[in-house]
């Protein structure tokens, strides 16, 4: 069979195992939910600030917060260097802001342009950085590859903290202070912080320190509230797609909390706005789908420093005008990937399922480099094969991004291809769901044999050609509701590692329409029962937008809200549609 634009190989569904559970108090479904997520007892889900992990245990602390304090007492300048993703845009607003308020008069930032220099901190940025004669250089959510860049700051004499969570190499960087809860013997308990939570630990301990040393009573200074910064750290945490451990769970409920409260930073607020998204009914995928991408199309399109200035802002109007901004780009980002991923889909349609790579490596002249981690991620969709989009980053490079499936540790079979073939890869980095890499033109051909061979060898039973979509079951008629919607929200965060319950069960369908672009809404009923749901689907099967007259089908789908018109109501999203047997 082969794949076609908007089609997916087989879908299997399969309930999720529930084990165990001492929850008490929740409708059984709900503690069916959490008890196949593993959580077993009420502790799980206490997210009280309280039940943090502390910032003791990270290696690298103590020397970062002495280079900090001393800074502060001679009122050295400061430069941060971010990333141009919305982790890194968080994480730069985070540590700019609270060494502000600690009382760094110098301190200011610095975003590579993705299309002059690259990720990281580069020799080339060191150079642009140093203008500004900074005396100290910190990385948030990168630097722990860059062993020329720190070493272009050494030679400069100038200081530098990498605060980074991404996978370290064979070795270190030779930076003054190293803080990433993924080295080696790191004992700080959750590995899966996202660079805006390094750099809140970070800034959490300095607190501390600070207070310790009487610093805020003998400077006058307030001593800041590092709960207000929970905003930014819930939206970056959300954004990067890290594992929700319990720790990020708390990290990204107190933030979502804040923002519900009304209690968020204006350019926040001012993105929730322009995404049409009520902060008071606002969950964790309303900050991955609808505020993420705004941010993250500056750095795919142009230049993060909008990103950062919206989240800097002090006041509403500045904030809603930088907001606005973002939203045209972001309408700009979708017109350019719509063409780029129509070309993918052209590609992608002449594989057949059965005789597809094992890894699949795409390249066309016309790409943007911002956008091809993009098609990469739909050509996964559509292939469920680990993928890699490239585009021509110069005559003499080409940038690729690569997306994953579960099973498949994109990073490790990127190292793996580096040692195999030393000449292949100029730079790579990531996480086990994506990465970034550079190549030259001529290594293309190379590399792709290269990567379908490594997925091959490191993907055993993760590469089969069957989805298996993993749900909890069926709700009772009595549970369809409204109430049960919003139990679901606020027992959230849902995210990866989490994620987000998935029901199944068969309907009648007693209504149906196509609307919009293509999606199809419904009115359904379970058979036998009396209550009657609206549902959506926004990827409906060609059956599905041609009217096919079934009356009944068997979905998974979401209970989700919509309020639109201003009344809040329960709608079934409706994820995989399948005739019922």
């Amino acid at each position: 069979m082969a794949v076609t634009a908007g089609e997916s190989p087989p879908v299997e569904l399969q309930r999720r195992d529930a084990g165990p559970t001492r929850l008490t108090n929740l409708p059984a479904w709900l503690a069916r939910v959490y008890a196949a997520r593993r959580v077993s007892g009420d502790r799980d889900l206490d997210y009280a600030l309280k039940g943090l992990a502390r910032p003791g245990d990270l290696s690298g602390l103590e020397e970062a917060l002495a280079i900090l304090e001393e800074a502060l007492a001679a009122d050295a300048r400061i430069t941060f260097v971010g990333d141009f993703d919305a982790d890194g845009a968080t994480s730069c607003v985070l540590g700019v802001d609270a060494l502000r308020r600690m009382g760094a008069s110098q301190v200011d930032y610095l975003v590579p342009n993705r299309f002059e220099f690259g990720y990281g901190l580069s020799p080339e940025i060191v150079g642009v950085a140093a203008t500004g004669q900074p005396d100290v250089l910190i990385t948030v959510d990168n630097g722990i590859g860059s062993h020329a860049g720190v070493l272009a700051a050494q030679q400069l004499g100038i200081t530098t903290i990498i605060t980074d969570h991404h996978l370290p190499g064979e070795s270190l960087p030779q930076a003054d202070a190293i803080v990433n809860p993924n080295l080696r013997g790191d004992s700080f308990p959750s590995k899966c912080l996202a660079g805006v939570g390094v750099i809140f630990y970070v800034m959490l301990a300095l607190r501390g320190r600070l207070r310790q040393a009487g610093w805020f009573k003998d400077t006058g200074i307030a001593d800041p509230n590092l709960a207000e910064y929970l905003d930014l750290v819930a939206l970056g945490t959300i954004a990067d797609m890290v594992r929700l451990d319990r720790n990020n769970r708390i990290l990204v409920a107190q933030g979502l909390a804040r923002i519900r409260s009304g209690k968020s930073r204006p350019g926040i607020m001012a993105l929730l706005d322009v995404a049409g998204r009520d902060p008071a009914h606002l969950s964790s995928r309303d900050l991955g789908f609808a505020v993420a991408p705004r941010l993250n199309a500056a750095g795919r399109l142009e230049d993060m420093t909008v990103g950062i200035e919206c989240l800097l802002a002090t006041d509403s109007e500045r904030a809603r005008s930088l907001a606005a901004e973002l939203d045209e780009i972001n309408r700009k980002r979708r017109e350019i990937q719509s063409d780029m991923v129509t070309q993918a889909e052209a590609l992608v349609s002449a594989l057949s399922l059965d005789t597809a790579p094992n890894g699949i490596t795409l390249f066309d002249e016309s790409w943007h480099q911002g956008l091809v981690g993009l098609i990469a991620s739909r050509v996964t969709e559509l292939t469920r094969r680990p993928a890699i989009a490239f585009a021509p980053a110069s005559e003499s490079e080409l940038k690729g991004s690569a997306r994953s499936i579960s099973g498949v540790h994109i990073r490790d079979v990127l190292a793996a291809i580096d040692v195999e073939n030393g000449d292949l890869i100029d730079r790579f980095g990531g996480h086990a769901m994506a990465a970034g890499l550079s190549i030259r033109p001529q290594h293309l051909d190379a590399f792709k044999r290269a990567f379908d061979q490594a997925v091959g060898r490191m993907g055993g039973d993760a590469l089969s050609r069957t989805r298996v979509v993993y749900t909890d079951g069926a709700l009772d008629d009595g549970d369809l509701t409204l109430d049960s919607a919003k139990l679901l929200q606020q027992h959230g965060p849902w995210g990866e590692g989490f994620p987000e319950p998935l029901f199944d069960d068969t309907f009648e369908v007693l209504e149906r329409a196509t609307v919009g672009s293509g999606f199809v809404r419904y009115k359904l009923r379970k058979p036998g029962g009396d209550r009657v749901v609206s549902g959506i689907c926004f990827n409906p099967p060609v059956e599905e937008t041609a009217g096919d007259p079934r009356r009944e089908i068997h979905a998974a789908y979401r209970l989700g809200l919509n309020d639109y018109g201003g009344r809040l109501s329960v709608q079934l999203i409706l994820e995989h549609i399948f005739q019922a047997s």
